[in-house]
C-alpha cells in the first residue's frame, strides 16, 4: 500500500515537473517572437528616420538654390525698374502712341507689339491702351500668317497671346508657343489649348499645323460660326463682316479688274478647314493699274457668296496683298454643270485628309484655268470670312460662272466649309 501510495507521488510530481517546463517553454518563445517583433520596428522606424533626413537635406538644398534665384532676380527687378523710368518719361512710347493714333494698321505688328509692352511695363497690367495694341497686334499677326508665310509671324501671335493673357485678357495661348504659354495660362487661369486645326482661307505656310497658333474654330458644333465671336471678337463685333448676299439696288462704278495670272509649280495642300493652292510669286490682279500679288486661293462648299439668297454649288477665292498691306479677295461662283478641266487637275494632287504642302514632282499649274473670260464684277468692302475675321478687305465677286461637274463638287473633302452670309450694315455693293 505505501509503495503504491509512493508510486502515485512519484507520477504526480513527474507530471507537475513537465507541465512546469512546458509552461516555461511557452513563455520563452512568446518573449522571443516580441524580441524579434521590436528588432523589426526598430529597423522601420530608422529606415523612416533616414527617408526624413534626406528630405529634410533635399529640401534645404531647394531653397538654397531659391535663395540664390531670388538675388539673380533683384538685379533683374532692378535693371526693369531702370528701363521703366527711362521709358516713363522718354520720346519712345509717345512717339509709338502718336503713330498709333495716327494708322494703327499701317504701324506694324512689331511696333503694335512694342507699344503693348511699353504700355504695361509703364502703365502696368492692367492699362486699357497696352490691352488695345495687344489686340490689334493679335489680329495684325493672324491676318498675316494667314496671307503671308506663317513662321514668320507665329512668334509675333505667341507674343501678343501672351501679352494679353498677362493683361488678364480671356484669351486661349497656343500650346505652340512653348513654356512661356503654360506661364501665361497659369496666370490668366486658362489651360492652354491642343493645337487646332488651321484656317480654311489663307496662310501659305508648309505645313498646315503651323495655323494652329490661334484658338480652335470649325463649321458647325461647339466652335461653329455662332461663336467665333467668343475667341475673335471681330467675328461677333465687326461691322463690315463677309460673305454677302448680293442683291440690288447697286452702285455702278468704274473699276479696271485685270487678272494677269501665270503658271507655275504646283502646290496643294488640305489645311483642315478647305483646299488650298500656294501659288508662286508673279501671278498678279491689277486694281486700277495698281498690282495685287496673288498669294494663294482657296474652295467653299456651298459657295459663301450668295446671288439673292441662293448659293451656288462652290467658289474659288483668290487672296491678293498689295505692297502696302491690302488684301484683296476676286471670287469666281462655281456652278454645277460639265466637268471642270482644272479642277480636275487640282482635285488629282488634292489630300483627301489633312496634310502638309505637297509639290506633285512636274506638274505645273495656271490659276488662270479657273477664271471665266468676263470680269464684270460686284464689289464690296469685306473681312476674312474665317477667324479672326479681319475686316479690310477687298470683294470682287465675278458675275460670270465656271462649271463644276456633281462629281467634283461630291470629291471635294469637305461636305460643307462656308460661313453664313453676314449683315450689310449699310454697306454700298458695287457693280463695275
Amino acid at each position: 500500500m505505501k509503495r503504491t501510495l509512493a508510486e502515485i507521488v512519484l507520477v504526480l510530481a513527474l507530471a507537475g515537473a513537465a507541465a512546469f517546463g512546458w509552461l516555461n517553454m511557452q513563455s520563452g518563445k512568446a518573449a522571443s517572437g516580441q524580441l524579434i517583433e521590436a528588432q523589426v520596428d526598430a529597423e522601420v522606424a530608422n529606415e523612416q528616420l533616414a527617408a526624413t533626413e534626406k528630405e529634410v537635406v533635399e529640401a534645404e538644398d531647394a531653397l538654397d538654390a531659391l535663395r540664390e534665384e531670388m538675388e539673380a532676380l533683384k538685379g533683374k527687378a532692378l535693371e526693369l525698374d531702370a528701363v521703366k523710368a527711362a521709358l516713363g518719361n522718354g520720346p519712345v512710347l509717345s512717339d509709338l502712341e502718336a503713330a498709333y493714333k495716327k494708322d494703327k494698321v499701317a504701324l506694324g505688328v512689331d511696333r503694335q507689339l512694342g507699344l503693348g509692352a511699353l504700355r504695361m511695363l509703364v502703365k502696368g497690367s492692367q492699362d486699357p491702351a497696352a490691352v488695345e495694341a495687344y489686340t490689334q497686334a493679335l489680329e495684325t499677326a493672324s491676318k498675316a500668317m494667314q496671307a503671308v508665310n506663317l513662321d514668320s509671324h507665329k512668334k509675333a501671335v505667341c507674343a501678343a497671346q501672351i501679352g494679353l493673357a498677362a493683361a488678364g485678357q480671356k484669351v486661349e495661348i497656343s500650346a505652340e508657343c512653348g513654356g512661356q504659354a503654360a506661364v501665361a495660362q497659369a496666370a490668366s487661369g486658362h489651360a492652354a489649348p491642343a493645337a487646332p486645326a488651321g484656317h480654311g482661307a489663307p496662310a501659305a505656310g508648309k505645313a498646315p499645323a503651323a495655323a494652329h497658333a490661334a484658338p480652335h474654330w470649325e463649321y458647325a458644333g461647339a466652335m461653329g460660326p455662332e461663336r467665333w465671336g467668343t475667341q475673335f471678337p471681330t467675328c461677333g463685333k465687326g461691322k463690315e463682316q463677309s460673305p454677302l448676299n448680293i442683291k440690288g439696288p447697286f452702285v455702278k462704278q468704274r473699276v479696271s479688274l485685270a487678272p494677269d495670272y501665270k503658271p507655275g509649280q504646283l502646290k496643294i495642300l488640305n489645311n483642315g478647314h478647305t483646299i488650298q493652292v500656294n501659288v508662286p510669286s508673279g501671278s498678279k490682279l491689277r486694281l486700277d493699274g495698281k498690282p495685287y500679288e496673288l498669294l494663294q486661293f482657296h474652295f467653299h462648299r456651298p459657295s459663301e457668296e450668295q446671288m439673292d439668297g441662293k448659293p451656288m454649288a462652290m467658289v474659288v477665292h483668290f487672296v491678293h496683298k498689295s505692297a502696302e498691306g491690302k488684301l484683296a479677295v476676286l471670287g469666281v461662283l462655281l456652278k454645277e454643270g460639265n466637268e471642270n478641266p482644272g479642277i480636275k487637275a487640282l482635285w488629282a494632287h488634292a489630300p483627301a485628309v489633312e496634310t502638309p504642302e505637297v509639290e506633285p514632282v512636274d506638274v505645273m499649274f495656271n490659276p488662270a484655268n479657273l477664271l471665266p473670260r468676263e470680269y464684270d464684277f460686284f464689289g464690296y468692302e469685306g473681312s476674312l470670312t474665317t477667324p479672326p475675321c479681319t475686316e479690310g478687305v477687298s470683294f470682287f465677286i465675278l458675275k460670270s460662272t465656271v462649271n463644276i461637274s456633281k462629281e467634283q463638287v461630291m470629291s471635294f473633302p469637305f461636305k460643307m466649309n462656308a460661313r453664313p452670309v453676314q449683315p450689310l450694315n449699310g454697306r454700298t455693293i458695287i457693280t463695275g
